[in-house]
């Protein structure tokens, strides 16, 4: 099968959009190499290698107008790249799918990330609150199926959207699995020493956006003695500015480092794709994440695939993701955020338990377990479609003859216009040892001229059931395997 996804975020994105298109991606190439992946993106990027996976392929426009106005390409032109690239499938990776994708009979799904726009509107532009609300709507509804990161996002489809519950599949994200990889002390002290880290630091990773609070963790150094400064990992803009304000006047700046600003991190292409992120994570003394609202909230399973503690908040899907292995905080408190601090500073027994939990919690998100569960709906939606495939097949094995109709003329072996033709191809079939074969016909009343021939065994493949007629080349080929 054909799969193609929207990659710009696996290129573009360093953050949580990103890190999901990059998993889910290597993994479902990992689990299922018999598919070809095609990553359709604006503009490609080191963020993702994938000189590894011989079953990806990168596509971005190339020709006028589509290489100068990118933003339209993903949107709806690449429709036209889907289908020369024989598309089965496409897969929506960040809230959209291109408009108009049903009319080209390319099956799509989109993974919803979140609805926080809706939960939250004061916090976006409204122009930007009108984009987003039509994008994630329509694609919602013309989707084949929708696949949520969490129970929180389904509930907030069905409450916003009103889809119907049966529509939507929830597939928890994975992390990237070098995060399960203990790094050596050696490798560990190369990246202390590149990024000039300090030798016991907290850490936080996300977009600097009011949601994500990282002005509280702020406010809690301020108001506690610990000495261990914070590692921030991220972009912002206006908030970032807001926070930076706050530490200034707090005399803050040697206590809060923003390590995307450092030479070495915007020189870096080890930091551009996350390669020295397990080392960062695995040296810090915990996570902290005490987001407002979240779809899922990635860091924290990062951290706890790394070993590292971590403290979160206790709303939205936090719960699902941090499982019985995180420290819970109201994410309105600053003190109860300074204790948390304080406890996991000094509290040995207490990391430890926390890390054996994190551990067991984090093998329900393995790359496996949740490729297989995102290739669920793509299953669900390409069935019919694989269950004809494998009746080909077995036509042709049994030395049958495949009628299919199609547009064009085209084949394996013979292509045929009428009657007369089939007749004489069938006639040079039977001199020799080859008894199987496939007819492609240009127009499906064709059908019953041949049927009425007593002699050959015709087996009749609706082309209701296989569309795109390229699809019907992999039954082809998966018999000239056998």
């Amino acid at each position: 099968m054909n799969i193609g996804f929207d990659a710009k975020r696996a290129y573009q994105n360093s953050t949580g959009l990103g890190h999901y298109s990059r998993t889910l991606i290597s993994s479902l190439a990992k689990i299922y190499p018999a598919n070809d992946y095609y990553l359709f993106a604006p503009k490609i990027t080191d963020r993702f290698n994938t000189g590894d996976l011989k079953n990806i392929h990168p596509v971005s426009p190339q020709h006028f107008p589509s290489s100068l106005f990118k933003s339209a390409w993903r949107s709806s032109w690449v429709k036209k790249d889907l289908l020369k690239k024989g598309i089965d499938m496409y897969h929506g990776l960040s809230h959209e799918i291109p408009a108009g994708i049903a009319k080209t009979g390319i099956k799509s799904v989109v993974t919803i990330h979140d609805l926080i726009f809706e939960r939250y509107p004061e916090q976006y532009n409204p122009v930007d609150r009108i984009i987003y609300r039509k994008k994630f709507r329509y694609a919602c509804n013309q989707a084949d199926k929708i696949i949520a990161i969490s129970q929180q996002t389904k509930q907030d489809i069905i409450d916003f959207y009103k889809i119907a519950a049966e529509k939507i599949t929830v597939c928890y994200q994975s992390c990237n699995p070098a995060f399960n990889e203990m790094i050596s002390t050696e490798q560990k002290e190369a990246v202390r020493k590149l990024y000039h880290l300090p030798l016991h630091y907290f850490l936080y990773v996300g977009s600097i956006i009011e949601r994500k609070n990282l002005l509280l963790i702020c406010k809690a150094m301020q108001m506690s003695d610990s000495t261990i400064p914070l590692v921030v990992i991220g972009e912002g803009g206006t908030y970032k500015q807001k926070v930076k304000t706050f530490i200034a006047e707090n005399g803050m700046q040697q206590k809060v480092i923003f390590l995307s600003e450092s030479p070495a991190a915007q020189s870096s292409a080890s930091y551009r794709s996350a390669i020295d992120f397990p080392a960062i994570y695995q040296m810090a003394t915990a996570m902290i994440y005490p987001s407002i609202f979240e779809g899922f909230g990635i860091p924290v399973l990062e951290a706890l695939c790394s070993r590292l503690p971590v403290i979160t908040s206790n709303v939205s899907c936090m719960p699902e993701t941090g499982g019985d292995a995180a420290f819970y905080v109201n994410p309105a408190s600053a003190d109860e955020m300074a204790m948390a601090m304080q406890t996991l500073a000094t509290d040995k027994d207490l990391k430890d338990k926390m890390i054996a939990k994190g551990i067991v919690h984090a093998q329900k998100f393995s790359q496996q377990k949740t490729g297989r569960s995102c290739n669920e709906p793509v299953y669900f939606i390409m069935k019919p479609f694989e269950d004809d495939i494998v009746k080909c097949v077995e036509v042709l094995q049994e030395g049958g003859i495949i009628l299919y109709p199609t547009d064009t003329v085209w084949g394996i072996g013979c292509d045929a216009t009428n009657a007369e033709a089939v007749l004489k191809i069938y006639a040079l079939k039977k001199r020799s040892d080859e008894k199987s074969m496939i007819v492609l016909l240009s127009d499906e009343k064709d059908i019953i001229k041949y049927v009425t021939q007593p002699d050959p065994k015709f087996s009749i493949i609706s082309k209701a059931f296989i569309n795109p007629p390229h699809s019907f080349m992999k039954a082809v080929l998966a018999w000239q395997k056998i």
